[in-house]
Protein backbone atom coordinates (compact mmCIF):
# COMPACT_ATOMS: atom_id res chain seq x y z
CA UNK A 1 0.00 0.00 0.00
CA UNK A 2 1.20 3.22 -1.10
CA UNK A 3 0.64 6.81 -0.43
CA UNK A 4 -0.95 6.98 -3.79
CA UNK A 5 -2.80 4.10 -2.60
CA UNK A 6 -4.15 5.88 0.17
CA UNK A 7 -5.23 8.70 -1.80
CA UNK A 8 -7.86 6.00 -3.72
CA UNK A 9 -8.90 3.91 -0.80
CA UNK A 10 -11.97 5.68 -0.97
CA UNK A 11 -12.91 5.14 -4.43
CA UNK A 12 -11.08 1.60 -5.02
CA UNK A 13 -13.09 0.15 -1.79
CA UNK A 14 -15.54 2.84 -0.10
CA UNK A 15 -13.27 3.12 3.23
CA UNK A 16 -12.70 6.72 4.22
CA UNK A 17 -9.70 7.24 6.57
CA UNK A 18 -9.92 9.42 9.47
CA UNK A 19 -6.91 11.24 11.36
CA UNK A 20 -7.00 10.61 15.26
CA UNK A 21 -5.39 13.61 15.93
CA UNK A 22 -5.79 17.21 16.14
CA UNK A 23 -3.27 20.19 17.72
CA UNK A 24 -2.39 23.87 16.36
CA UNK A 25 1.18 22.44 15.13
CA UNK A 26 -0.46 20.49 12.82
CA UNK A 27 -2.58 23.16 11.21
CA UNK A 28 0.12 25.57 10.92
CA UNK A 29 3.01 23.55 10.04
CA UNK A 30 0.97 22.44 6.93
CA UNK A 31 0.83 18.78 8.32
CA UNK A 32 -2.89 18.41 8.29
CA UNK A 33 -2.86 19.81 4.89
CA UNK A 34 -0.38 17.06 3.51
CA UNK A 35 -2.50 14.12 5.63
CA UNK A 36 -5.20 15.22 3.24
CA UNK A 37 -3.63 15.70 0.17
CA UNK A 38 -0.99 13.32 0.19
CA UNK A 39 -2.65 10.41 2.56
CA UNK A 40 -5.81 9.96 1.49
CA UNK A 41 -7.00 11.57 5.38
CA UNK A 42 -10.54 12.56 4.67
CA UNK A 43 -11.90 13.72 8.34
CA UNK A 44 -10.60 14.04 12.01
CA UNK A 45 -11.35 12.82 15.28
CA UNK A 46 -10.49 14.57 18.87
CA UNK A 47 -10.80 13.36 22.15
CA UNK A 48 -9.30 15.09 25.88
CA UNK A 49 -6.31 12.99 25.32
CA UNK A 50 -5.54 14.23 22.07
CA UNK A 51 -6.05 17.82 23.27
CA UNK A 52 -3.81 17.75 26.65
CA UNK A 53 -0.97 16.18 24.51
CA UNK A 54 -1.39 19.26 21.89
CA UNK A 55 -2.01 21.98 24.32
CA UNK A 56 0.17 21.48 27.82
CA UNK A 57 3.39 22.81 27.29
CA UNK A 58 3.18 24.16 23.93
CA UNK A 59 4.07 27.44 23.69
CA UNK A 60 1.41 28.18 20.47
CA UNK A 61 -1.57 28.41 23.08
CA UNK A 62 -0.19 30.31 25.55
CA UNK A 63 -1.26 33.86 24.22
CA UNK A 64 -4.70 32.11 23.33
CA UNK A 65 -4.86 31.47 27.23
CA UNK A 66 -4.44 34.81 28.55
CA UNK A 67 -7.05 36.10 26.06
CA UNK A 68 -9.44 34.01 26.89
CA UNK A 69 -8.57 34.24 30.83
CA UNK A 70 -9.26 37.81 30.54
CA UNK A 71 -12.95 36.94 28.91
CA UNK A 72 -13.90 34.45 30.53
CA UNK A 73 -14.32 33.14 34.43
CA UNK A 74 -15.16 29.19 34.07
CA UNK A 75 -11.96 27.38 33.38
CA UNK A 76 -14.44 24.87 30.45
CA UNK A 77 -15.68 27.84 29.02
CA UNK A 78 -11.93 28.73 28.78
CA UNK A 79 -10.56 25.65 27.48
CA UNK A 80 -13.71 25.48 24.99
CA UNK A 81 -12.70 29.02 23.14
CA UNK A 82 -9.44 28.15 23.13
CA UNK A 83 -9.83 24.73 20.74
CA UNK A 84 -12.52 25.85 18.94
CA UNK A 85 -10.02 27.80 17.19
CA UNK A 86 -8.45 24.65 16.29
CA UNK A 87 -11.45 22.48 15.38
CA UNK A 88 -12.69 25.66 13.42
CA UNK A 89 -9.27 25.33 11.35
CA UNK A 90 -9.51 21.99 11.06
CA UNK A 91 -13.07 22.00 9.95
CA UNK A 92 -12.31 24.78 7.17
CA UNK A 93 -9.28 22.45 5.39
CA UNK A 94 -11.79 19.81 4.97
CA UNK A 95 -14.68 21.53 4.20
CA UNK A 96 -14.03 21.52 0.31
CA UNK A 97 -14.27 17.19 1.26
CA UNK A 98 -17.51 17.84 2.86
CA UNK A 99 -18.69 19.87 -0.50
CA UNK A 100 -17.03 17.71 -3.18
CA UNK A 101 -18.78 14.61 -0.88
CA UNK A 102 -22.14 16.15 -0.29
CA UNK A 103 -21.26 15.89 3.39
CA UNK A 104 -20.23 12.27 3.42
CA UNK A 105 -16.98 13.03 4.66
CA UNK A 106 -14.71 16.38 5.75
CA UNK A 107 -15.86 16.10 9.28
CA UNK A 108 -14.35 17.03 12.28
CA UNK A 109 -15.19 15.46 15.74
CA UNK A 110 -15.09 17.67 18.88
CA UNK A 111 -16.06 15.48 22.09
CA UNK A 112 -17.71 16.73 25.15
CA UNK A 113 -16.77 17.45 28.32
CA UNK A 114 -16.11 13.65 30.15
CA UNK A 115 -17.61 15.26 33.35
CA UNK A 116 -21.20 15.16 32.06
CA UNK A 117 -21.18 11.39 30.08
CA UNK A 118 -23.94 10.47 32.84
CA UNK A 119 -26.08 13.41 32.50
CA UNK A 120 -28.40 13.65 29.03
CA UNK A 121 -29.84 17.16 29.27
CA UNK A 122 -26.56 18.35 30.36
CA UNK A 123 -25.18 16.67 27.24
CA UNK A 124 -27.68 17.56 24.69
CA UNK A 125 -27.13 21.33 25.55
CA UNK A 126 -23.36 21.19 25.48
CA UNK A 127 -23.81 20.20 22.19
CA UNK A 128 -26.46 22.87 21.40
CA UNK A 129 -24.01 25.39 22.31
CA UNK A 130 -20.40 23.79 20.87
CA UNK A 131 -22.42 23.70 17.61
CA UNK A 132 -22.96 27.12 17.69
CA UNK A 133 -19.72 27.78 19.17
CA UNK A 134 -17.87 26.28 16.30
CA UNK A 135 -20.33 27.88 13.64
CA UNK A 136 -19.44 25.09 11.07
CA UNK A 137 -21.27 22.73 9.15
CA UNK A 138 -19.33 19.76 9.04
CA UNK A 139 -18.77 19.50 12.52
CA UNK A 140 -19.87 16.32 14.64
CA UNK A 141 -20.22 16.40 18.47
CA UNK A 142 -19.26 13.46 20.03
CA UNK A 143 -20.75 11.63 22.51
CA UNK A 144 -19.86 8.27 24.84
CA UNK A 145 -21.75 5.45 24.27
CA UNK A 146 -23.41 5.29 27.94
CA UNK A 147 -26.95 5.21 28.80
CA UNK A 148 -27.17 8.26 29.29
CA UNK A 149 -25.00 9.02 26.15
CA UNK A 150 -27.13 7.40 23.84
CA UNK A 151 -30.08 8.93 25.23
CA UNK A 152 -28.81 12.27 24.40
CA UNK A 153 -27.46 11.32 21.23
CA UNK A 154 -30.92 10.68 20.30
CA UNK A 155 -32.26 13.61 21.07
CA UNK A 156 -29.09 15.39 19.17
CA UNK A 157 -30.27 13.51 15.94
CA UNK A 158 -34.07 14.52 16.25
CA UNK A 159 -32.54 18.27 16.22
CA UNK A 160 -30.62 17.95 13.62
CA UNK A 161 -27.30 17.71 15.10
CA UNK A 162 -24.60 15.43 13.64
CA UNK A 163 -22.78 13.19 16.16
CA UNK A 164 -20.04 10.48 16.50
CA UNK A 165 -20.76 8.15 19.38
CA UNK A 166 -17.70 7.17 21.12
CA UNK A 167 -16.46 4.00 23.03
CA UNK A 168 -18.31 1.49 21.95
CA UNK A 169 -16.95 -1.71 23.12
CA UNK A 170 -19.89 -4.19 22.53
CA UNK A 171 -22.13 -5.52 20.40
CA UNK A 172 -24.87 -4.91 22.46
CA UNK A 173 -24.16 -0.91 22.44
CA UNK A 174 -23.68 -1.52 19.02
CA UNK A 175 -27.40 -2.39 18.32
CA UNK A 176 -28.43 0.29 20.70
CA UNK A 177 -26.85 3.19 19.35
CA UNK A 178 -28.42 1.82 15.20
CA UNK A 179 -31.98 2.14 16.99
CA UNK A 180 -31.42 5.57 18.73
CA UNK A 181 -30.25 6.97 15.50
CA UNK A 182 -33.34 5.39 13.74
CA UNK A 183 -35.78 6.69 16.03
CA UNK A 184 -34.22 10.10 16.18
CA UNK A 185 -34.31 11.01 12.74
CA UNK A 186 -37.84 9.88 12.71
CA UNK A 187 -38.28 12.12 15.32
CA UNK A 188 -36.31 14.42 13.46
CA UNK A 189 -38.34 14.01 9.91
CA UNK A 190 -41.78 14.34 12.03
CA UNK A 191 -40.37 17.88 13.46
CA UNK A 192 -39.98 18.84 9.75
CA UNK A 193 -36.26 18.45 9.06
CA UNK A 194 -34.58 17.05 6.23
CA UNK A 195 -33.17 13.54 7.27
CA UNK A 196 -30.41 13.99 4.89
CA UNK A 197 -28.35 16.44 6.26
CA UNK A 198 -27.85 15.09 9.55
CA UNK A 199 -24.81 12.23 9.92
CA UNK A 200 -23.76 9.97 12.34
CA UNK A 201 -21.05 7.44 13.09
CA UNK A 202 -20.57 5.09 15.32
CA UNK A 203 -17.16 4.57 16.73
CA UNK A 204 -16.43 0.65 17.79
CA UNK A 205 -13.04 0.44 19.64
CA UNK A 206 -10.19 -2.38 18.57
CA UNK A 207 -7.08 -2.41 20.35
CA UNK A 208 -8.50 -1.82 23.76
CA UNK A 209 -10.52 -5.01 23.14
CA UNK A 210 -7.70 -7.37 22.32
CA UNK A 211 -5.57 -5.77 25.09
CA UNK A 212 -8.18 -6.55 28.11
CA UNK A 213 -9.19 -9.85 26.59
CA UNK A 214 -5.59 -11.01 25.76
CA UNK A 215 -4.96 -10.57 29.88
CA UNK A 216 -8.23 -12.63 30.48
CA UNK A 217 -7.25 -15.24 28.49
CA UNK A 218 -3.45 -15.33 29.52
CA UNK A 219 -4.60 -15.12 32.99
CA UNK A 220 -6.69 -18.75 32.02
CA UNK A 221 -3.39 -19.91 30.38
CA UNK A 222 -5.29 -22.74 28.67
CA UNK A 223 -4.22 -23.89 25.42
CA UNK A 224 -8.09 -23.17 24.31
CA UNK A 225 -7.59 -19.77 25.78
CA UNK A 226 -4.91 -19.13 24.25
CA UNK A 227 -5.43 -20.00 20.77
CA UNK A 228 -8.10 -16.89 21.03
CA UNK A 229 -5.81 -13.95 21.74
CA UNK A 230 -6.33 -11.53 19.47
CA UNK A 231 -9.58 -12.60 17.82
CA UNK A 232 -12.08 -11.03 19.81
CA UNK A 233 -11.54 -7.35 19.05
CA UNK A 234 -11.83 -8.79 14.69
CA UNK A 235 -14.82 -10.84 15.57
CA UNK A 236 -16.33 -7.92 17.20
CA UNK A 237 -16.11 -5.91 14.36
CA UNK A 238 -16.94 -8.49 11.83
CA UNK A 239 -20.41 -9.13 13.94
CA UNK A 240 -21.12 -5.42 14.08
CA UNK A 241 -20.85 -4.92 9.87
CA UNK A 242 -23.29 -7.77 9.31
CA UNK A 243 -25.46 -6.33 11.78
CA UNK A 244 -25.16 -2.67 10.09
CA UNK A 245 -25.50 -4.31 6.77
CA UNK A 246 -28.59 -6.40 7.58
CA UNK A 247 -30.33 -2.88 9.07
CA UNK A 248 -29.02 -0.39 7.21
CA UNK A 249 -29.61 -2.02 3.66
CA UNK A 250 -32.73 -3.84 4.26
CA UNK A 251 -36.25 -2.80 4.64
CA UNK A 252 -36.11 -1.90 8.33
CA UNK A 253 -34.39 1.39 7.09
CA UNK A 254 -35.85 1.51 3.99
CA UNK A 255 -38.81 4.41 4.53
CA UNK A 256 -35.86 6.77 6.33
CA UNK A 257 -33.74 5.22 3.38
CA UNK A 258 -36.41 6.68 0.68
CA UNK A 259 -36.57 10.11 2.32
CA UNK A 260 -32.80 10.67 2.00
CA UNK A 261 -31.34 9.39 5.00
CA UNK A 262 -28.08 7.88 5.28
CA UNK A 263 -27.19 5.08 7.21
CA UNK A 264 -24.98 5.00 10.78
CA UNK A 265 -21.62 4.28 9.66
CA UNK A 266 -19.16 2.43 11.80
CA UNK A 267 -16.02 3.77 12.52
CA UNK A 268 -12.37 1.73 13.96
CA UNK A 269 -11.18 3.18 16.24
CA UNK A 270 -8.62 2.25 18.45
CA UNK A 271 -6.46 1.26 15.24
CA UNK A 272 -3.22 1.84 17.18
CA UNK A 273 -1.96 -2.02 17.82
CA UNK A 274 -0.77 -1.93 21.47
CA UNK A 275 0.49 -5.76 21.77
CA UNK A 276 4.00 -5.46 19.99
CA UNK A 277 3.24 -9.35 19.17
CA UNK A 278 0.48 -8.04 16.38
CA UNK A 279 1.04 -6.50 13.43
CA UNK A 280 1.41 -2.62 13.33
CA UNK A 281 -1.24 -2.55 10.87
CA UNK A 282 -3.98 -5.39 12.28
CA UNK A 283 -7.23 -3.21 12.96
CA UNK A 284 -6.23 -1.44 9.30
CA UNK A 285 -6.00 -3.96 6.75
CA UNK A 286 -8.39 -6.77 8.52
CA UNK A 287 -11.31 -3.91 8.34
CA UNK A 288 -11.30 -2.57 4.88
CA UNK A 289 -14.88 -3.03 4.15
CA UNK A 290 -17.31 -0.48 2.04
CA UNK A 291 -19.42 2.29 4.00
CA UNK A 292 -16.87 2.56 6.89
CA UNK A 293 -14.53 4.79 8.51
CA UNK A 294 -10.84 3.81 9.93
CA UNK A 295 -9.85 6.97 12.21
CA UNK A 296 -5.90 6.40 12.59
CA UNK A 297 -2.96 7.93 14.43
CA UNK A 298 -0.18 9.19 12.31
CA UNK A 299 2.05 6.55 13.16
CA UNK A 300 -0.23 3.45 11.89
CA UNK A 301 -1.03 5.94 9.27
CA UNK A 302 2.48 5.96 7.88
CA UNK A 303 3.01 2.00 8.90
CA UNK A 304 -0.18 1.47 6.18
CA UNK A 305 1.36 3.21 3.94
CA UNK A 306 4.82 1.73 4.16
CA UNK A 307 4.02 -1.82 4.34
CA UNK A 308 -0.19 -2.51 4.59
CA UNK A 309 -1.81 -4.64 2.25
CA UNK A 310 -5.68 -4.31 1.07
CA UNK A 311 -5.69 -7.93 0.41
CA UNK A 312 -7.30 -8.97 4.13
CA UNK A 313 -10.68 -7.41 3.62
CA UNK A 314 -12.95 -7.72 6.09
CA UNK A 315 -14.97 -10.43 4.46
CA UNK A 316 -18.45 -12.08 5.38
CA UNK A 317 -17.20 -14.40 8.30
CA UNK A 318 -20.42 -14.59 10.72
CA UNK A 319 -20.44 -17.90 11.67
CA UNK A 320 -16.19 -17.57 12.47
CA UNK A 321 -16.50 -14.83 14.34
CA UNK A 322 -19.92 -16.31 16.05
CA UNK A 323 -17.85 -19.08 17.39
CA UNK A 324 -15.19 -16.59 18.38
CA UNK A 325 -18.03 -15.36 21.03
CA UNK A 326 -18.73 -18.80 21.54
CA UNK A 327 -15.53 -20.02 22.79
CA UNK A 328 -14.90 -16.88 24.81
CA UNK A 329 -18.56 -17.71 26.61
CA UNK A 330 -17.19 -20.79 27.79
CA UNK A 331 -14.35 -19.42 29.44
CA UNK A 332 -16.12 -17.26 31.29
CA UNK A 333 -15.73 -14.50 29.52
CA UNK A 334 -18.98 -12.12 28.71
CA UNK A 335 -18.23 -9.82 25.98
CA UNK A 336 -20.94 -7.69 25.74
CA UNK A 337 -21.19 -7.93 29.72
CA UNK A 338 -18.77 -7.46 31.84
CA UNK A 339 -16.00 -6.76 29.12
CA UNK A 340 -17.88 -4.26 27.14
CA UNK A 341 -18.68 -2.40 31.28
CA UNK A 342 -15.27 -2.79 32.09
CA UNK A 343 -13.65 -0.98 28.94
CA UNK A 344 -16.19 1.78 28.95
CA UNK A 345 -15.97 2.45 32.42
CA UNK A 346 -11.82 2.49 31.66
CA UNK A 347 -12.02 4.88 28.75
CA UNK A 348 -14.20 7.49 30.19
CA UNK A 349 -11.69 7.72 33.50
CA UNK A 350 -8.82 8.00 30.61
CA UNK A 351 -10.79 10.74 29.14
CA UNK A 352 -11.97 12.13 32.36
CA UNK A 353 -8.34 11.81 33.85
CA UNK A 354 -6.66 13.93 31.05
CA UNK A 355 -9.57 16.42 30.48
CA UNK A 356 -8.86 16.89 34.20
CA UNK A 357 -5.14 17.89 33.76
CA UNK A 358 -6.12 19.80 31.04
CA UNK A 359 -7.88 22.09 32.84
CA UNK A 360 -5.44 22.06 35.24
CA UNK A 361 -2.54 23.10 32.66
CA UNK A 362 -4.56 25.63 31.62
CA UNK A 363 -5.83 26.63 35.08
CA UNK A 364 -1.71 27.27 35.87
CA UNK A 365 -0.56 28.59 33.08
Amino acid sequence: MSKADLTQLYASQGQSLWLDNLSRELIESGQLAEWIRDYGIRGVTSNPSIFKKAIVGSPQYQADIATCKAKFDDIEAIYEHLVVHDIRQACDLLRPLWDESAGEDGWVSWEESPRIAHNAAASFAAASRLVDLTDRPNLLIKVPATPEGIAAFEQMIAHGISVNVTLIFSLAQVKAIFAAYQRGLSAYHARGGTVGQVRAVASLFMSRVDTLVDQKLDAIGSPAAQALKGKAALALAGMAYQHYRELFEGEGFAELRALGARSQYLLWASTGTKNPAYSDVLYVENLIAPNTINTVPEATLKAFADHGRSASLLKPRLAEDQAVWAALAELGIDMDGAIGAQLLDEGLVLFEQAFEELLAAIAAS
